[in-house]
Order: structure tokens, then C-alpha cells, then sequence
């Protein structure tokens, strides 16, 4: 497997893998992503239900509430869990794989991409959703619609089986925003 760089990022770009991406957020092996206009926050439980709890053999899904962020921003308390996408969109072939990585100033005022960045072969028409949370103690994190989230970073690999792909065994294809737990 091979990281890729700005040379083979331009050509993905222009080959479509990756759509709605400018020239000049891509750098010398990774590009720039930015954040989408739709976030998912998590609410407290319906403890008659479920006691608060989540499943992840069951594929549980947490309460969570969507807000559109297209005229504004929303601020991240610490703590606080929530649920983004990206505004580009991935085409990845059976050769190509992806890797999200929080941007360093994200990183420098608490904030974190808490879990999941792994993108497979075959991932398809899709945008990320980004697991965030705020580390701080005392500071809420403001997240804008289209502010720089991260980059993503790209990998050769000599091909996946489509039986094998993304497509095939993800449940995540085709995601145009933010997503929860899908079973």
C-alpha cells in the first residue's frame, strides 16, 4: 500500500473520485476537507425504553437530534459528542482507500475526531460522517458550515474484489449528510 501524492490527488480530483474539492486544498499528500451544513447531537434517552442504553450487536442507535448549520454555526460544548459530515463527496475505486485526519488547529483547541476515519475500496457517492467531540474542560468549540475540518489522505492498494468492497458490505453508500447507525 502506498500513500499518494499531490501529483496522483490532482488526478483523482480530476478523474471525479473526489468531488467538490478546489485546486488549492490539496497539498502534498492529503486534501483538505470542510464541514457540511447538517450535524446530529446527541439528546438524553427515552429511559423508558431503553434505559440509556445502546447495543453494538444490536446496531443501537443513539437519541440524537439533526440542526442545520447552512446560516450559522453550532457551538460544541465540552464534552459534548455530535455527529458531522463533509461537504465533498467520495467515489473511491477498488484501488484507493482513505484516511480522515483532524486538521492540527482542530486539534490544538480540544477538539477531536473521536472515533471511526477509515474509508474503504468501493465507497461510493457518499460523504463522511465525522465522529466530534470537545476535549475542553471550559471552552465550547465553534463549528461553522464550510469551515476547514481536516484532510483526508489517500492509499494504493493493488484492488479489492467488488464482492469484497465497500459497496458490497458497507452500509454507509450513498450517504448525501450525516448519518447515524444504520442496521
Amino acid at each position: 500500500m502506498s500513500l499518494l501524492s499531490y501529483n496522483e490527488l490532482v488526478d483523482l480530483v480530476e478523474q471525479g473520485v473526489i468531488d467538490l474539492v478546489d485546486l488549492k486544498d490539496i497539498n502534498g499528500t492529503s486534501i483538505d476537507v470542510y464541514l457540511g451544513n447538517e450535524i446530529m447531537v446527541e439528546q438524553a434517552p427515552n429511559y423508558s425504553e431503553s434505559m440509556g442504553v445502546v447495543s453494538l450487536k444490536d446496531r443501537g442507535r443513539l437519541s440524537m437530534m439533526k440542526i442545520d448549520i447552512t446560516d450559522g454555526y453550532y457551538d460544541l460544548k465540552p464534552g459534548e459528542f455530535i455527529l458531522a459530515h463533509t461537504i465533498e463527496k467520495f467515489y473511491l475505486p477498488d484501488n484507493i482507500s482513505a484516511e480522515f485526519k483532524l486538521n492540527s488547529s482542530g486539534a490544538r483547541i480540544g477538539l477531536e475526531n473521536a472515533l471511526a476515519t477509515w474509508c474503504d475500496p468501493h465507497w461510493n457517492d457518499s460523504v463522511l460522517t465525522l465522529e466530534l467531540k470537545n476535549f475542553c474542560n471550559w471552552h465550547s468549540i465553534r463549528l461553522d458550515h464550510k469551515c476547514r475540518i481536516g484532510q483526508m489522505i489517500f492509499h494504493r492498494s493493488s484492488g479489492v474484489p467488488k464482492d469484497r468492497g465497500y459497496g458490497v458490505r458497507g452500509r454507509y453508500n450513498g450517504d448525501q449528510s450525516v448519518s447515524g447507525v444504520k442496521a
